[in-house]
C-alpha cells in the first residue's frame, strides 16, 4: 500500500507541477496573461504624431461624434433642433441598422421595450406611443447625450442618428411593426 501511494503521490506532484509552469526568466514559451503588454482604451501608447499615438484610418468616426460637446443641454435647446433629413426609405433603411445595432437591445426590435436588457434592467422606455409627445431634436439629443439611466451614443455619426430618429418615428406611426 506504501508503494501505491508513494506512486500517487509522485504522480501528483508531477502534474500539478507542469500544469502552472511558465518561464520565469521572461521567455516567450507559455506566457501567462498578468504579466503581457496591455494597453487599455485612449491610453497614450507612446507613438509620435498624434495625441492617442495612433493615425487613425479614413473614414474613423471622432470620439466624440464629429460634433462640438454642447455642454448642459436642455430641452429647451434640443426641442429647437430640426431634423435635416427627410425619411425617405435609404433613411428609413439605414435607420433601421443603427437601430438595431444600437437600441433593440434595451428597447426591443418592436421599440416597446422588449429587448434582452430590458428583462433584467426595470426603467427601460418603451418608444412606441412615448415619442409622439417628444421633438426630433429631443430624441436626437437624447441619442448623443443619453438621459437618466440611457448612457449617450456620440459615437454614432449625426447622419446616422437623424436616420434613427426616422426610423423611431416610424416604429410609432405603426405601433412597433417594423
Amino acid at each position: 500500500m506504501s508503494r501505491r501511494r508513494a506512486v500517487a503521490v509522485l504522480l501528483a506532484f508531477s502534474f500539478s507541477g507542469t500544469a502552472c509552469w511558465e518561464q520565469i526568466d521572461g521567455g516567450q514559451w507559455f506566457p501567462q496573461m498578468k504579466r503581457q503588454p496591455a494597453v487599455q482604451a485612449f491610453e497614450d501608447t507612446g507613438l509620435a504624431g498624434h495625441p492617442q499615438g495612433l493615425t487613425p484610418v479614413e473614414g474613423t468616426v471622432p470620439i466624440d461624434g464629429g460634433e462640438a460637446p454642447v455642454s448642459n443641454v436642455i430641452d429647451a435647446e434640443s426641442d429647437v433642433l430640426v431634423n435635416p433629413v427627410e425619411p425617405d426609405l435609404r433613411s428609413l433603411e439605414n435607420g433601421r441598422d443603427q437601430y438595431e445595432t444600437y437600441c433593440a437591445t434595451c428597447h426591443g426590435d418592436t421599440g416597446l421595450a422588449d429587448g434582452p436588457v430590458a428583462k433584467v434592467f426595470l426603467g427601460v422606455l418603451p418608444l412606441v406611443g412615448v415619442v409622439k409627445a417628444r421633438s426630433d431634436g429631443h430624441i436626437y439629443t437624447t441619442i448623443r447625450y443619453g438621459r437618466r439611466r440611457m448612457p449617450g451614443y456620440g459615437r454614432i455619426p449625426a447622419q446616422d442618428r437623424w436616420d434613427i430618429v426616422n426610423y423611431v418615428r416610424y416604429l410609432d406611426e405603426k405601433g412597433g411593426q417594423p
